[in-house]
């Protein structure tokens, strides 16, 4: 990275174990990376929906505490690239574990009674999240982090295989978009970490509109998001299709996809 770049802002000086490409204060004194910030709304504002239609259906608590926890993991993102503090970077990449795990028990138990519980399964899913955070927050090792993470985004993959496989073949659309969205966003997260000097210079020459699209990490935070809330799409549609609540897929606005299911209260 290039620190001269930055500047001072109303945050003070950088206390986190990692600080990413966009420079420092240069949009607003109030922010440190303004664009790496207001990128997270989409991991907070859909999810919300998302939410609010799970509890007017009348669906499962797991669903509404999956769109809950991606919203959170977005507040979390967003209180840590707006102060670049090590406390929020906490409030960010923790919550990334737990919304996770959520997402593995939902994906896991789609192919269960209604309110049927996997005490087993949430055992193992707590105690793995309270081992990653203990280790985490004595070995301030961020890939310790990421390598968790991806362990468990590792295991929604193999079981969205398995679902299109095998079980709902219609599904492969939804599925791979998700899963092809979320790993261009890691594509573009590891290409801003590469050659963040480079991009650092170019933001130098062109006018500022056109260096925000070079800011990476922000579109790793717009395609992990949207990639993330179409996998909690995926898997309630699983869920609602075994429970034979027939969902269908609808778009607000033309664009943004959402399911509606019929109100299972009725059954």
């Amino acid at each position: 990275m290039a620190p001269a770049l930055d500047r001072p802002g109303y945050w003070g000086p950088p206390t986190s174990t990692l600080e990413w490409c966009e420079e420092n204060y240069v949009v607003t004194f109030y922010i440190a990376e303004f664009w790496n910030t207001v990128s997270n709304l989409i991991m907070i504002l859909p999810p919300i929906y998302g939410a609010i239609q799970t509890v007017r259906d009348g669906l499962e608590t797991r669903y509404l505490v999956s769109f809950l926890g991606l919203a959170a993991v977005g507040l979390g993102s967003w209180c840590f690239h707006m102060t670049l503090q090590y406390e929020m970077q906490l409030l960010d990449e923790l919550p990334m574990i737990y919304s996770c795990s959520v997402f593995v028990y939902c994906l896991y138990e789609c192919f269960k009674n209604r309110n049927s519980y996997n005490y087993l399964l949430l055992v193992l899913l707590i105690l793995f999240s309270l081992i990653v955070t203990t280790v985490y927050l004595r070995w301030k090792e961020p890939v310790f982090h990421q390598v968790m993470y991806g362990l468990l985004v590792s295991f929604l993959v193999l079981r969205s295989v398995y679902i299109v496989t095998w079980v709902y073949p219609w599904l492969r659309g939804l599925a791979y978009t998700s899963l092809g969205v979320f790993l261009l966003g890691f594509l573009l997260w590891n290409v801003d970490n590469i050659f963040c000097s480079t991009w650092r210079e170019v933001r130098q020459k062109v006018p500022p509109v056109v260096g925000a699209v070079t800011q990476f990490h922000a579109w790793w935070h717009i395609l992990t998001g949207l990639g993330s809330y179409l996998h909690i799409l995926f898997s309630l549609y699983t869920r609602t299709l075994y429970l034979k609540y027939r969902p269908k897929v609808k778009f607000m606005l033309g664009m943004w996809p959402v399911i509606m299911v019929e109100n299972p209260k009725r059954h």
